[in-house]
This record gives structure tokens, sequence and C-alpha cells, in this order.
């Protein structure tokens, strides 16, 4: 799978969560890179624009990892981040490429999958759709789509499309097979003390993908 400016895009793309995972971002930043990530999104709604910074440009400092940040364009341009992930209700996709620039990579959210192939008509780098099963990482989740939602959307798919909500190490295999390019998790690998070995056994279970 390539795209845009996506081509690193890897199966298993970790969101952080400090909640879960009892640790600041740029520690668990530097335990998925340890483990082999090399794509990380900082997703925190809790801080305001000045914490999140700081926090982000702390992660920064850990090499070799690609860094999105959630929501916050302002954000993760002050930072220095390589990319932001824009929610259905944040910043058009639109305005956000004429701030950011070509080179900056924008991911967005979907929700159906009538909301997924208009995003996928954006200029945008990919498009995220989800929750595909519950999850409990959001007090404001959406329905769960299913796995049908992804293959529905895959089939007309022109850009690599992220399945994130509820992904753990017995579905994930199930949602590649769908259709989805790359696996967005965060309770599947935010386990205090396991974070590590947690991504590393769900990269495990999907060896044969030539991709990380």
């Amino acid at each position: 799978m390539t795209g845009g400016r996506v081509p690193w895009l890897p199966r298993v793309y970790p969101l952080t969560d400090v909640r879960l995972a009892g640790l600041a971002h740029a520690r668990i930043v530097a335990e998925l890179q340890a483990a082999g990530a090399r794509l990380v999104q900082i997703r925190d709604k809790r801080l305001g624009a000045g914490q999140l910074c700081e926090a982000v440009r702390a992660a920064r400092r850990v090499p070799d990892v690609r860094l999105i940040v959630n929501d916050r364009l302002d954000v993760a341009l002050a930072a220095g981040a390589d990319g932001v992930h824009l929610g259905d209700r944040d910043l058009p996709v639109a305005a956000a490429r004429r701030l950011a620039g070509e080179a900056f990579v924008i991911g967005v959210s979907s929700h159906s999958v009538e909301q997924a192939l208009r995003a996928q008509e954006e200029d945008c780098d990919y498009v995220a759709l989800g929750p595909v099963y519950a999850t409990a990482t959001k007090t404001d989740a959406r329905p769960a789509v299913g796995l049908d939602a992804i293959r529905r959307v895959s089939r007309r798919k022109a850009k690599p499309l992220v399945a994130i909500g509820g992904i753990t190490l017995t579905t994930a295999r199930d949602v590649l097979d769908a259709g989805a390019d790359t696996l967005a998790v965060v309770s599947a690998v935010m386990v205090e003390g396991e974070i590590g070995r947690r991504f590393r056994e769900l990269v495990a279970s999907l060896s044969d993908s030539t991709k990380r």
C-alpha cells in the first residue's frame, strides 16, 4: 500500500492514552519506538494548547518516530509534528491544507460509509473509519460501524483506509481481511507496564504483512 505523503503508513498505528498507560506521552512514544513503532498519534483531549504543545515537543525528542497530533492543527504546527488527524467536527481539510502546506500529513475521521467516501475526495492523506467495534476509550464514541462498512469503503477507496475503534489482538486480522490498510489502536496497546510487549505482539500477529 502506498499513498501521497504516507507511503510509510504502517499496519499498526498506535494512539497515546496517558490514562490507560500511566505514563506521559513522551514516555509512551519512547516505549513504542523501542518496540518498533515508527508512527504514533498523540491524543489528549484534556490538555490545553500550551500543555499539549509541550507534550508533543517532548515526544519529538524520541528519534525515528513520526508524530501526528489529534485534532489540534495549531499545536501540530507549533510543536513541529509531522501531521494532524482531524475529526469531523474540527477544521475543514481544505483550510488545514492551506495553513499547513503540501508536505504536511492530514488524516481525517469518518463514522459511516457515506462520510468515508466523501472524505476520500478531500485533500487528505488517509481516511479513518470507525469505531469498527464498540469502544470505551472515548466518552462520545459513535455507534460501531462493523466490518461491512470497512468492506464497502475498501472497494471504492482511493486513499489508505485506517480502521479504528475496539480493535484487539483477536479481531485485528479480521479487520485487515475486510479491507483496512492500517489498524489504529488504543486500548489494545495502552496497557500500563505492557505497552511495548502489546505492540510487538500485535505486529507479530500480522507478520505475513510486509509493512510494520
